[in-house]
């Protein structure tokens, strides 16, 4: 179910408020693009600037938008426990197909405390996916506690954003090759698809949906030929979309097309001018402005 292009979704505001109406037309716009899966309220969607009520009105929103056409991954990380539960219970209730739930961040749990917290989830009975990434979370989970983890019947995969192409084998020894491994940066997704990966929560797909599908459609059919062509229109586009914080790069682009606003909550703030050519040059070059 959970494999190819799947954006991680921005959630558009306006004038501080979250513009549902934009929201539910990227939505269409991400499916008619060929987009094969939707992922709401992860670090893209600014999950750490809602509020718990917006967090879970955004995922309904997309649930509803999507309608069963389309897997949904809902963001439902937190480093309390207690409160994930709480997220992804939500996910559960609304009809998400899945949890992407991020290791603990600032708090720095052992191994032994990522098991424990993972399992807690695994109870609620909804796919989980786990987020590794170290740069973020500053705490890293390991092949062999993600191999533990991947016994239990919920824990069905991972969104690796350590950028070690390595991981992918590693963990197809210790978690098994059905377990899900797909790529959180946009930069090595090919490579990582060819390592075993079977696709990409991107941010990129957010400005790009239809090559980001068409690029992970030809690796999954084993052309990386036609794969590298694909790469070769997109990686300037990586590039400058996290010249700057990712997500308010995806919200320019977004905006350059007409799609939502490029607002976003601080800390984080608009693009310098200079970030917003770079897009724009990186977008001209992948054809999708003139």
């Amino acid at each position: 179910m959970f494999k190819g292009s799947m954006p991680a979704l921005v959630t558009p505001f306006t004038d501080g408020k979250v513009d549902f109406e934009a929201l539910k037309s990227l939505v269409e716009w991400q499916i008619a693009e060929g987009s094969h899966g939707l992922v709401p309220v992860g670090t893209t969607g600014e999950s750490p600037t809602l509020s718990h009520d917006e967090h879970e009105q955004v995922i309904e929103a997309v649930v509803q938008a999507s309608a069963g056409r389309v897997p949904v991954i809902a963001g439902a990380g937190s480093n309390n426990t207690v409160e994930a539960i709480r997220f992804v219970e939500h996910a559960k209730a609304v009809g998400a197909d899945a949890a992407l739930v991020v290791t603990p961040y600032y708090n720095k749990p052992t191994q032994k405390g990522l098991i424990a917290h993972f399992s807690a989830l695994n109870e609620i009975g909804i796919p989980i996916i786990i987020y590794n990434i170290p740069p973020r979370s500053v705490v890293d989970m390991l092949p062999a506690t993600m191999g533990e983890l991947s016994k239990l019947p919920n824990i069905v995969g991972v969104k690796d954003a350590t950028g070690d192409l390595a991981r992918v084998p590693k963990q197809r020894i210790t978690c098994g090759t059905d377990f899900i491994q797909l790529s959180g940066e946009d930069a090595t997704a090919v490579g990582y698809n060819a390592q075993g990966g079977r696709g990409c929560i991107s941010v990129t797909a957010n400005v790009a949906p239809k090559l980001c599908a068409e690029m992970q459609e030809a690796t999954l059919a084993g052309d990386f030929a036609a794969a590298l062509e694909y790469q070769d229109k997109l990686m300037p586009l990586h590039e400058a979309i996290f010249a700057e914080p990712g997500v308010c790069g995806a919200k320019y682009g977004l905006s350059v097309l007409g799609k939502c606003s490029d607002e976003v909550r601080l800390p984080l703030t608009g693009l310098d001018d200079t970030t917003k050519q770079k897009i724009q040059a990186a977008m001209r070059h992948a054809g999708i402005i003139s």
